[in-house]
């Protein structure tokens, strides 16, 4: 009987359920595939998307789509929790799964693609519309749903609730929970892209969750692109301090490491260049306010530059993936205070006289403790001294230090400025 029960757990069907829960990103693609690869090699019943996403990139939603319709393993997309939804791209996900459900409570649509980039002539915004809706016409076809009424949400940016979309066949199935959706699939007849048709079994179905990996963890939590330009803006001045002040070592490791990890997360978002270009234009005006007097000139248009420049740095076609002017304005000010602040102190320093080692020795002035006819002893800064002068020197007299060789001065009388 023990052995019975044992056939029975381990036959217990399993699903590998993967989270879509933030923008749309090639980290998404990455995920979404390793699930699905994990669930062809578990011999899982099927992979279950769970969407709370409001959108993101065009390129990265179409590669997640290609791994999704390749998936040997049926794969259900699900918006939930309630309060959820699946905006913009996450609509072309949700349709392109082998089975789409809802949670009470989420909306789904407003697919209108977004020029990156700014706004788009006519003609060009003609042509992304119309491959768009074509795309998302093919998906829905395949997937036995009402492709009329999708492509509204591609031409006329149309939204549904859970009901609307049930209702008017954009989904197959409404469930408040992933049990009372695992229930209602089970002996459900589906039919796969290629046409074929499988039955799915998710009767006392275990669900295992998905755990990304460390890099896409890391990747997902700083894609971001507020927390990528904190990265770079904390990384650059921990740069700068450790080429100020060489030796401190921390700064300048902590900050090759936070502008790496900026850099990564900008390299799976959409750069404008034009942004990039504004951010280098404030850190030479920057540099340019400490080397000359502008009386502030130069520093007020090197913060505008950078302002204008982090909200530019990044075009998403989405405001979860662009810089918020809070985020730019935040970084600006105290970046540019404290840039400057330091330039001013680097540069001050190089200009200043030194005090220190043998140039600090020039121009001091001692006494001559014995007589210089050449060569005797003098006390200069609280220490004596072997000296030579080129000129004889009497014993108490003023001298000044005009060269030093090791350990022996060169000197030269002090001329009595007094009247008299």
């Amino acid at each position: 009987m023990v052995f019975a029960l044992t056939r029975t757990a381990s036959a217990a069907p399993k699903v590998i359920a993967v989270d879509v829960d933030g923008m749309v990103h090639p980290v998404t693609t990455e995920i979404v595939g390793s699930a699905i690869e994990r669930a062809r090699q578990e011999g899982a019943a099927l992979v279950l998307v769970r969407l709370n996403t409001p959108g993101g990139l065009m390129d990265a939603m179409r590669e997640t789509i290609e791994k999704m319709v390749a998936s040997p393993v049926p794969v259900v997309t699900y918006v939930a929790p309630s309060g959820g939804r699946s905006a913009s791209a996450g609509f072309f996900l949700l349709e392109a799964g082998d089975v789409a459900a809802m949670a009470p409570g989420t909306n789904t649509g407003a697919a209108h693609p977004v020029q990156m980039g700014g706004e788009m002539d006519a003609v060009m915004k003609q042509k992304v519309e119309n491959d768009a809706a074509a795309y998302l016409r093919s998906i829905c076809t395949k997937r036995g749903r009402n492709s009329t009424l999708a492509e509204t949400a591609v031409r006329e940016s149309k939204s549904f609730t859970e009901k609307e979309a049930l209702d008017q066949h954009l989904i197959d199935l409404i469930a408040p929970t992933e049990k009372e959706l695992l229930t209602a699939l089970d002996g459900r007849e589906i039919t796969r892209f290629d046409g074929s048709r499988q039955t799915l079994h998710t009767a006392g179905a275990t669900v295992e969750v998905y755990e990304k990996n460390l890099r896409q963890r890391i990747i997902s939590a700083i894609a971001d692109p507020n927390i990528a330009l904190v990265l770079l803006v904390i990384g650059a001045l921990g740069i700068y301090a450790e080429f100020s002040s060489p030796g401190l070592i921390a700064p300048g490791v902590f900050g090759v490491i936070a502008v790496l990890l900026g850099l990564s997360a900008l390299s799976v978002l959409p750069i404008n260049w034009l942004g990039a270009a504004l951010l280098i234009t404030a850190l030479t005006l920057f540099i340019l306010e400490a080397k000359f007097t502008s009386h502030g000139v130069l520093a007020v248009g090197g913060t505008i530059a950078m302002v204008l420049g982090a909200v530019m740095l990044v075009n998403g076609p989405i405001p979860e993936m662009r810089i918020h002017l809070g985020t730019a304005l935040g970084l600006a000010l105290p970046f540019s205070a404290i840039t400057m602040l330091l330039l001013s102190l680097a540069m001050r320093a190089r200009r200043s006289k030194v005090e220190t080692g043998s140039e600090g020795m020039i121009g001091l002035t001692g006494s001559a403790i014995t007589e210089l006819s050449p060569n005797g002893k003098v006390f200069v800064h609280g220490e004596y001294w072997d000296a030579m002068a080129l000129h004889p020197v009497t014993a108490g007299a003023r001298v000044r230090v005009t060269a030093i060789d090791k350990l022996k001065l060169t000197v030269e009388p002090v001329q009595d400025q007094s009247g008299g």
